[in-house]
């Protein structure tokens, strides 16, 4: 097994076919076909499930590319610790969207000015993806909800949002839950921390929403509430940027539910140049 394996399987893993992958790095689909094969046949296992025009990777193949994120990564982090060169090379971030649109870009054009030589790629969705993102190495760091629970990871403290409930103009003001009781509401998908807290809301003083329809954007949640057909939790920040804020209103949430803390995430004991490098732009902002 050499490094060259890890990297050929690390990219059908996530390209997802033969095919993909020698398109991306530029090889004959053959020659990834048999070294893949090659690297199954040394470990003794399977780490595909093949299907007619997909790889799925099985339960070991997870596994294993786990490690061999991390390897690769440990590989690229000594190579500039040897060299002693600037950061570079590829940095994976995530991020919730409301933190990308709103309190990143400046970091990200500064991070980009310092350290011209680092490939940046921002994904960005609710916070239960980029924890997953990270957890499994596919994300160097993500900007994720607090607070940071999990053992696996380490991180900071980056920015604080005042959480406001959005409704059309209309509406009868919002000072408490029940003044919401069996509405429909807009939301992410449930693994969105946001979501959770908008639904602890609801509970806190006894009351329930109604319909919960999942919707994927924040510019599509304000086109809804503004037609009057529901209600939502934003982030005033984002709120505030957004075209068409003032055609709807925005009430200020209970004291305990008011604030939320964004945290910037990695896992535990893996901090390479590219890493620390964003740690102290971020830290700078």
């Amino acid at each position: 097994m050499d490094l060259t394996q890890l990297e050929l399987f690390k990219a059908v893993a996530e390209e997802g076919s033969i095919s993909a992958a020698a398109q991306k790095l530029h090889r004959v689909p053959s020659n990834l076909t048999t070294r893949i094969k090659q690297l199954e046949q040394e470990l003794g296992v399977d780490l595909f499930i093949r299907e007619k025009l997909r790889l799925r990777l099985s339960a070991t193949g997870w596994t294993f590319l786990d490690y061999t994120r991390r390897i690769l990564e440990l590989v690229e982090e000594a190579k500039q610790a040897a060299s002693g060169s600037d950061p570079q090379g590829s940095f994976t971030l995530g991020s919730l969207e409301s933190t990308a649109a709103v309190r990143i870009p400046t970091v990200l054009a500064a991070y980009h000015q310092r350290y011209p030589k680092v490939e940046l790629d921002l994904s960005t969705g609710p916070s239960g993806d980029m924890l997953e993102g990270v957890l499994s190495g596919r994300l160097s760091a993500a900007f994720i909800d607090g607070p940071l629970r999990h053992p696996s990871l380490e991180g900071i403290e980056v920015f604080e949002e005042e959480m406001a409930v959005v409704t059309a103009v209309g509406h009868p003001p919002v000072n408490r839950p029940q003044d919401v009781n069996g509405r429909t509401i807009y939301a992410f998908r449930p693994n969105c921390s946001y979501r959770r807290h908008f639904e602890e809301w609801f509970m806190a003083d006894h009351a329930t929403p109604g319909k919960i329809f999942e919707i994927e954007s924040y510019h599509a949640m304000l086109a809804c509430v503004t037609a009057g057909a529901g209600v939502a939790m934003i982030p005033r920040s984002m709120l505030e940027s957004m075209p068409g804020s003032r055609s709807v209103n925005a009430y200020p949430m209970e004291e305990k539910f008011r604030h939320l803390t964004t945290w910037l995430v990695w896992r535990s004991g893996v901090r390479s140049p590219n890493l620390n490098a964003f740690i102290d732009v971020v830290q700078l902002r």
